[in-house]
């Protein structure tokens, strides 16, 4: 198994689950972060809301970061998860 190697997400009911939760995961702070981009960019257009505008910007920059990281821990435990099923195997 490698990372970043979908069939590694299809070879256990379990590994499938995590996969499709970590697609939601995934897809929920991508959308969170466009939201917070568009909201703090209306917000510049307003001298007293630029501080507000300024702290969404940060946050959405977070959950831009939170995405590769997501992803990464996504393929580690999946890749862990096969490991683990191919030593039972050959233990059997």
């Amino acid at each position: 198994m490698t990372l970043f190697h979908s069939p590694n997400a299809q070879h256990s009911p379990e590994q499938r689950r995590f996969y499709a939760l970590t697609e939601i995961a995934y897809t929920t702070v991508d959308f969170a972060a466009a939201i917070l981009f568009i909201v703090g960019s209306v917000l510049f257009f307003f001298e007293s809301l630029v501080t507000v505008g300024t702290w969404l910007f940060l946050i959405g920059s977070i959950c831009f970061a939170m995405k590769p990281t997501i992803r990464l821990w996504r393929e580690i435990k999946l890749l862990r998860m096969g490991e683990y099923q191919d030593i039972a195997a050959k233990n059997s």
